[in-house]
């Protein structure tokens, strides 16, 4: 018998017995459409991870400083580090294209009209979706702030070193933030009331995503303050800087030279850590791994329910079909065959459930991913094969034991079973 023979013969008992070999590849159906999905997802999730720092920009290094210093009351007494680091890293020209503290403006309010920050919160719908205005996140910025975020200007001007050094009451408005404030209007020109202390929006940044639609856009809602407006507006020394290096600065060697710096301008007052902002994408790309793979070794438990229940049914067929095994092995049939003929009906069993998996899986990612992450997510072409192939690797394993049993009938016992 020939492989095309094998599988017109199973077609034929596959169809024969529709009812039973459809709640054969449930199981099979239902744990390749899991992994396919909690895959699919967690590679979106990768790589909606992967555009926002690729939005922010590369050849970054984080800065972080905590002091030790407080007072009586728990009040904490840090010293104003920025000032230092900036005059350092501008005297690094050659390696350093700009430095800013990332420090948020806290307990401010802004107003524009009737917008107005107090009365806007962190609500979301049923389906994740932001519900109203989302407060933007207010920093204190140097004048290098646009290069250390990878940010360009769409309107007006950017920060200037003069707006630090004068003490002027400005700010540049993140893109998100500019629409929520002024719609389609132009800020530039109009004066915020941020605590009740005029400021005058000088510049509007581009947005640094193609497709707001992604659901990252509150990466463009914030609004930049020149670093001294802290002065005015209050709030604590900044812990956390950003150093942008310049293209083809070897991080690695950058990195120790400003430990070295920092570790001599906190001393004993505190401690410090200085690193790639690329080692939060590779923690967060091995942190979602590590989920995938815990969801992923759920969802294949009922693989193997199903290939359990693959190798029943095909010892169920083995005994209905024990007469026939005799009759082909009484006219010279090989053992070979016999295996063969039960183990491509497993491997197409299992096959046709993998492929109803795929199709689900697909549709899955797609209104998951949607719902979920704000992006579209198809699942990649190596999930796809290896999903095909996991599921007729199934029938293969499972189908085994049943078609050893089938080949190794003796003819005349087989030919008495009615």
């Amino acid at each position: 018998m020939n492989i095309l023979q094998a599988v017109k013969m199973a077609l034929k008992s596959i169809w024969g017995k529709k009812g039973r070999s459809t709640l054969t590849i449930l199981g099979i159906f239902i744990g390749i459409a899991a992994v396919m999905t909690i895959v699919s997802i967690m590679e979106g999730m990768k790589e909606l991870t992967r555009q926002q720092y690729e939005a922010m920009g590369s050849n970054r290094v984080t800065v972080y400083i905590w002091s030790y210093l407080y007072d009586e009351e728990g009040n904490s007494l840090a010293p104003d580090y920025f000032p230092k680091l900036y005059e350092y890293c501008n005297g690094l020209k050659d390696q350093i294209e700009g430095v800013t503290p990332e420090g948020y403006a806290n307990n401010i309010t802004v107003t524009y009209g009737t917008k107005s920050t107090a009365n806007m919160g962190y609500e979301w719908d049923e389906n994740g979706n932001p519900i109203g205005d989302t407060p933007p996140n207010l920093y204190y910025a140097s004048d290098q702030y646009s290069i250390c975020n990878n940010l360009t200007v769409a309107r007006g001007r950017d920060l200037a070193y003069l707006d630090m050094t004068n003490y002027n009451q400005v700010c540049v408005m993140g893109a998100q933030a500019a629409k929520t404030f002024f719609g389609s209007g132009n800020p530039v020109g109009q004066e915020l009331q941020v605590n009740g202390n005029p400021f005058l929006v000088v510049g509007v940044y581009g947005s640094r995503l193609s497709d707001q639609s992604t659901g990252n856009s509150n990466l463009d809602n914030f609004i930049a303050f020149p670093y001294t407006a802290r002065r005015l507006l209050g709030g604590e020394a900044p812990s956390q800087f950003t150093v942008k290096a310049k293209n083809g600065v070897n991080l690695e060697e950058l990195i120790p030279t400003l430990s070295g710096y920092v570790k001599g301008l906190v001393g004993s007052n505190g401690s410090y850590n200085v690193e790639s902002a690329n080692q939060y994408q590779d923690y967060q790309n091995e942190y979602l791994t590590q989920i995938s793979l815990i969801l992923g070794g759920i969802a294949a438990i009922s693989l193997l329910v199903g290939g359990i229940g693959i190798m029943n049914i095909m010892l169920v067929t083995v005994t209905e079909r024990t007469r026939e095994i005799g009759i082909r092995r009484a006219i010279g049939a090989q053992r070979s065959s016999i295996v063969a003929q039960f183990l491509i009906e497993a491997a197409m069993l299992c096959g046709i459930g993998g492929i109803v998996g795929i199709l689900v899986g697909t549709a899955g990612s797609v209104i998951l991913s949607t719902i979920l992450i704000q992006i579209t997510v198809y699942p990649p072409t190596w999930v796809t094969a290896a999903a095909f192939a996991l599921s007729v690797a199934l029938g293969l394993l499972f189908g085994s034991y049943p078609a050893v049993k089938a080949a190794k009938l003796q003819p005349v016992e087989a030919l008495r079973a009615e």
